[in-house]
């Protein structure tokens, strides 16, 4: 598991990026928040990261108290 930070997300086209706290970004898609999950610039998160279709992307995404 890693934490980082929501960088941008734009909520009409359901995608945004993740900067990790190691300086890493990764996409993400709206499908890769955990249930009930919602997330705004600058919130912090903790995320997996896996192989995509295009590269690293973070999944299983839930908000960091």
């Amino acid at each position: 598991m890693q934490t980082g930070k929501v960088k941008f997300f734009n909520r009409n086209k359901r995608y945004g990026f993740i900067q990790a706290d190691d300086g890493t970004d990764y996409f993400f898609h709206e499908s890769g928040l955990t249930e009930g999950t919602f997330v705004n610039d600058d919130d912090k998160v903790e995320f997996q990261v896996v192989d995509g279709d295009r590269g690293k992307k973070a999944v299983d995404i839930s908000l960091v108290e």
